[in-house]
């Protein structure tokens, strides 16, 4: 099994904390609550996850901790916020997903506070991109504060990457950090738009959803510009 200081799990901290750095400068954090989490590429289910009580904006690789399947604090400096275990290691064991992204970031989180609980995938370009990824978990059922908590929002997601989790936030799932991020990111600016439209009290136009489902596949087929996202936060952050 890897160690927390092999090659491949330093690099995995140092992208999980520059994540963790970049969706602080968007304005995706919240206090020192949320998580990110980056499962190790040994089939061991641990996982690298932000520790508890520091700013994202001050998330460096060194602060990254690892725990194993059930969250149990393994390695690192820091301790661990139990809703971040119940959460995250529910996802990464039930879902199969190497990389879970829970914050409770605004316009996203707005849209979960609305009867319908959800993002329109044939609205704006950027949230066709969701087109097919998207489920939505109505039942608010306070902190998730045992495993069984965490484990309902693992089954709600029913093979999703993307969960709009009511009354709460949103997760967002994907095999490398790098995707992971770019989705939300770019999950956050298509709740905005939509906001910002629904706010005019204007009819909305949406468009065909076989075109939405399209997009949604052009998008999903080049991770280029994902990779490159994420390689110009690295210099500038």
């Amino acid at each position: 099994m890897l160690d927390h200081d092999h090659p491949q799990v330093r690099a995995l901290r140092a992208d999980l904390a520059l994540a963790l750095r970049a969706a602080a400068h968007h304005g995706l954090a919240e206090g020192v609550c949320n998580h990110f989490s980056a499962e190790l590429p040994d089939g061991s289910g641990r996982f690298l996850l932000n520790p508890r009580g520091l700013l994202w904006a001050e998330v460096q690789a060194d602060d990254i901790v690892l725990v194993d399947g059930s969250g149990k604090h393994l390695a690192g400096r820091h301790e661990v916020e139990p809703t971040a275990m119940f959460i995250h290691a529910a996802i990464h064991r039930i879902g199969r997903h190497a990389v879970v992204l829970h914050t409770h970031m605004p316009y996203a989180t707005a849209l979960t506070l609305t009867t319908d609980r959800a993002l329109d995938v044939n609205l704006s370009q950027n949230a066709m991109r969701f087109a097919g990824r998207v489920a939505v978990d109505a039942h608010y059922n306070g902190l998730a504060l045992d495993a069984g908590e965490g484990e309902r929002i693992a089954h709600a997601m029913a093979g999703a990457d993307v969960a709009l989790l009511g009354n709460h936030g949103v997760v967002v799932c994907g095999e490398r950090i790098a995707w992971a991020y770019d989705d939300l990111y770019y999950l956050e600016r298509a709740c905005l738009v939509q906001v910002l439209a629904q706010s005019t009290g204007r009819p909305l136009a949406p468009v065909d959803a076989a075109l939405a489902h399209r997009v949604g596949e052009q998008a999903r087929g080049e991770r280029l510009q994902s990779d490159l996202f994420f390689e110009a936060l690295r210099r500038s952050l």
